[in-house]
């Protein structure tokens, strides 16, 4: 038989027992508390990362708006800066592209760019300074005419028929269309200087090409 247990090691008994029982339970709850703890921060973690993502998206976004208004206001300044350069414009090429190492706020880049442009006067008409040489380009077109249509009566009075008859007239009409034919070297000049060639170096071009036309048909021989 199993002797009898004294009441005083019974009572310790249950009291230790009542101990280890609270322990657990302390120790559990600090564990779902602990858990709980990781479960809330990994939360956390996974929000700021979400949002970082989505503000990652908007910036990106945002450079990728800027990117296109940057590059459709380097064309439209580009496009300003070969009106401004007229003729010589040809040389330019196409915009050129993005510097590799280029950094900071292109922005401000682009606004001194059009400030620059803005105070840069549109071209002028030619000065008065260079009517000796719209001069000469008009006589230099009429003379060039004269000698086209020199050399059409030549061949017209060489062969006889009705090339006699035709060329003397084909001459007449390119004579009388020399002083026109200064405009191209006038326009050239005024392409050189970035200026336009506005209605005065017309005029000088036009009548000095006319004076030149009239002297030669009257003075040259037949």
């Amino acid at each position: 038989m199993n002797e009898p247990v004294a009441s005083e090691t019974y009572t310790a008994q249950l009291r230790r027992l009542a101990e280890l029982t609270a322990r657990g339970a302390t120790q559990r709850a600090e564990a779902h508390g602990w858990y709980a703890q990781q479960i809330a921060a990994a939360d956390r973690a996974v929000a700021e990362a979400a949002a970082q993502v989505r503000r990652a998206e908007a910036e990106v976004a945002e450079a990728r708006e800027l990117v296109e208004r940057v590059d459709a206001e380097a064309a439209h300044l580009w496009q300003q800066l070969r009106v401004r350069l007229g003729g010589g414009a040809r040389r330019l090429g196409d915009p050129p592209g993005p510097a590799r190492d280029a950094t900071g706020d292109p922005v401000p880049l682009l606004r001194g760019v059009r400030e620059l442009l803005d105070r840069t006067r549109q071209p002028g008409e030619l000065p008065g300074s260079v009517n000796p040489l719209l001069a000469l380009c008009g006589v230099g077109g009429s003379v060039a005419a004269y000698a086209l249509g020199a050399g059409a009566r030549a061949v017209g009075a060489g062969n006889g028929g009705d090339l006699a008859v035709g060329m003397p007239v084909l001459a007449l009409v390119v004579t009388l269309v020399g002083p026109l034919l200064g405009l191209a070297p006038a326009r050239l000049l005024a392409d050189r200087r970035h200026a336009m060639l506005g209605p005065r170096p017309i005029i000088v071009t036009l009548l000095a090409g006319l004076l030149t036309t009239v002297l030669l048909l009257t003075v040259a021989p037949r």
